[in-house]
């Protein structure tokens, strides 16, 4: 096939990138001028800018009063693992995967925690489980948004309002982009290097009162080690929710993090943050409605990410060795162009595309994007 001209215009931030994602427009290194360095955490000014991070946090995401918020170690995969070690073993759990990250979280369930009383809601990438199967008189584990998938939970209705069990949520693709039921949700982790483009290692962990009651009342028969322990003697570590953290921050990711608090409040917050990802989100599925090779890896429109889109091909024959043929040349084409990093499919998916969407991708770049992947298709089919 010919391939189109090559466009004229590239995406001014070519970062597109699910993790780490692309830091905020108009973000220059002069932001972390007031980082708090060389000063322990420990010190009152180090607590007091811990704090902050935290109670910002809060506020933007809309929390219920009581619920609590923490910076932990390990990005959004120690807050979560913190959160199954702390927490699962008090009765039955359900855990949904539907692709690699919450596969993870089964081999943890399964194979690490080992709990016989564990069921497990499957489904192929690009499609949910039955969400009408989950039994809510057991815990329930899920990601809200599939970040190597682009599909998540459509909303918080499929979860019922009188569980007896505690929900776990792993939302770091989907806070700040997407509308979260927080009535419904227990316990939810993300890390600064996703939704809002902060930098690695640090997660964050959001605990109902129901799930600090949890804690209080049932001990798990394992050993938790130290940098996942949120119970000393007895009592839920309230020292956490005021910024003493377990282990040593990193103060110029905790000032990163503010600068990019400060923007999103002074965009006009979450539902600026919303509009954002939906209308970067719209310009891809805008494309793939009129475009005859590519589609959306979601198979339910209800279920299509606004955060991490993966597309998949409709019209390459040869299985799907050529459709990775045709991804990673694509990828390979476009990072050399400068005009797109990152935007291979995830390594365990099935082979295609994967475009951040998230508010801090601006959507010019997005529209000159896909100009360029049509350029690339047909460069890389016509050399196949």
């Amino acid at each position: 096939m010919s391939s189109p001209a090559k466009p004229a215009q590239r995406p001014a931030n070519p970062n597109f990138s699910s993790g780490p994602c692309a830091k905020r427009p108009g973000w220059t290194p002069d932001v972390l001028r007031s980082a708090l360095l060389g000063r322990s955490h420990r010190s009152p000014a180090g607590k007091a800018r811990l704090k902050r991070a935290i109670d910002e946090t809060h506020a933007l995401l809309g929390l219920p009063h009581d619920y609590r918020v923490a910076i932990v170690p390990g990005s959004d995969t120690g807050a979560f693992e913190m959160a199954l070690w702390n927490i699962l073993g008090a009765r039955g759990v359900d855990v949904l995967a539907w692709e690699d990250f919450g596969r993870r979280w089964v081999t943890d369930i399964v194979a690490e925690l080992k709990l016989s009383d564990a069921r497990v809601l499957a489904a192929d990438y690009g499609h949910l489980p039955d969400l009408g199967a989950v039994d809510f008189g057991r815990d329930v584990v899920f990601t809200w948004n599939g970040t190597a998938s682009g599909v998540r939970v459509p909303d918080g209705k499929w979860i019922a309002a009188d569980r007896a069990g505690l929900t776990i949520a792993d939302a770091t693709s989907a806070l700040f982009a997407q509308k979260i039921d927080w009535e419904k949700v227990d316990v939810a982790t993300f890390s600064w290097q996703k939704i809002l483009g902060g930098e690695a290692a640090h997660g964050m962990i959001i605990v109902s009162p129901r799930a600090l009651q949890r804690l209080v009342e049932y001990r798990p028969a394992w050993p938790i080690p130290k940098l996942f322990r949120l119970v000393n003697d007895g009592r839920v570590d309230a020292g956490l929710f005021e910024g003493v953290t377990i282990n040593t921050p990193s103060m110029l990711c905790v000032e990163d993090y503010l600068d990019t608090l400060a923007w999103a409040k002074g965009i006009g917050g979450l539902a600026a943050l919303f509009r954002r990802a939906d209308g970067n989100a719209a310009v891809l599925f805008d494309w793939i409605e009129r475009t005859l090779w590519i589609a959306n890896l979601a198979a339910d429109p209800r279920t299509r990410s606004n955060t991490s889109v993966c597309l998949r091909f409709t019209d390459v024959s040869g299985g799907e060795a050529a459709e990775r043929r045709i991804a990673d040349g694509m990828a390979a084409l476009l990072a050399e162009e400068g005009v797109a990093y990152d935007i291979g499919a995830y390594r365990t998916a099935p082979p295609g595309l994967r475009i951040w969407c998230g508010a801090t991708v601006e959507r010019a770049d997005i529209e000159a994007l896909v100009p360029w992947l049509e350029w690339a298709y047909g460069k890389v089919r016509g050399a196949c």
